[in-house]
């Protein structure tokens, strides 16, 4: 062996300096599966399964999955709509109006969206960072084992630089709850009164901002009725009669769009599905569909014990 000299050894140092600031590899960011294109399925392969669309205001799920929603209830889903709070912070007149104005949007967009039911937890807007997350999460728990719920469709938990707190606690409740729901010791008056553990077995998150994405869904079949449902939403959101409020608003400035015509409904629609949709379209374009929302998707976990027997049993 040569001798170890003052340049090896200041090599040798430099050497294991690097190697001990290399970094580890980055984990993995396909835990729950990578990038999927979902599309529509032919016949009602979903037919006896329950969807919860959660939705902390009366414009979220119009907005971010309703074409979603309208794809998995024409594959066999029976929906159910639950909205948190009673947003009375986002819409028209005083607090009773707007509080007032939201709840018929609300039942009108569950109307147009085929929900066989409709919940209203009723808490107030922008202030869930002070409930009690226990709470929430109980009554979550409590739908989802009455309403043997099977999917859940809300906002991203981790989804990023997300400002409303009622967004964020709304969906790390669901999040703890579609996991606690299937435990057969959390809350035992359940049991008591004859509900059951119920297992949730998909979550669709949307997210306002950055979020992990791994699930895209073609919605360009629905995409016509997620315009219907955004119609709904005239006391708050992005859509409603905002077409309408659009085209008055140039005509006192002496101006006009052919997109927004004389017919009320129509430029609405137009309107809503220029730039409301302006999202899936972008979304779509990219993955080389009309029309797509997107998510982070977790569907059910395979035992590895089963996966074992099914490949070594004899």
């Amino acid at each position: 062996m040569a001798p170890m000299t003052r340049r090896t050894l200041l090599q040798y140092g430099i050497t294991a300096t690097a190697l001990a600031q290399t970094p580890p590899p980055p984990l993995s960011l396909e835990e729950h599966g990578p990038l999927v294109i979902e599309r529509a399925r032919p016949g009602k392969p979903h037919t006896g399964k329950v969807l919860a669309a959660i939705q902390p205001h009366s414009d979220d799920i119009p907005i971010f999955a309703a074409g979603t929603c309208f794809k998995l209830m024409d594959e066999g889903y029976t929906g159910v709509l639950i909205r948190v709070t009673n947003d009375d912070m986002a819409g028209p007149g005083g607090i009773a109006q707007t509080v007032t104005a939201n709840e018929r949007d609300n039942f009108a967009v569950a109307r147009v969206m085929g929900m066989k039911q409709v919940f209203d937890l009723n808490y107030n807007n922008h202030t869930m960072d002070n409930i009690a997350r226990s709470e929430l999460r109980a009554r979550f728990i409590f739908l989802f084992r009455l309403l043997r719920v099977d999917t859940v469709i809300t906002y991203d938990p981790w989804g990023h630089y997300e400002e409303n707190p009622d967004h964020y606690v709304t969906s790390a409740c669901v999040e703890a709850a579609a996991w606690m729901a299937a435990g057969s010791k959390d809350y035992p008056e359940h049991f008591a009164a004859g509900l059951k553990p119920k297992s949730i077995t998909e979550k669709y998150y949307f997210g306002r901002f950055q979020q992990r994405v791994n699930r895209i869904v073609d919605i360009t079949s629905t995409v016509e009725r997620k315009v219907d449902a955004n119609l709904e939403n005239i006391a708050q959101g992005p859509a409603g009669h905002n077409g309408v409020r659009l085209r008055d608003r140039l005509a006192r400035e002496g101006k006009k769009l052919d997109l927004l015509p004389a017919d009320d409904r129509t430029a609405n629609r137009n309107y809503i599905r220029e730039f409301v949709l302006a999202r899936d379209r972008e979304t779509g374009r990219r993955h080389g569909i009309e029309y797509a929302e997107q998510f982070h998707y977790i569907g059910p976990e395979e035992s590895r014990v089963e996966q074992y027997i099914r490949r070594n049993a004899k």
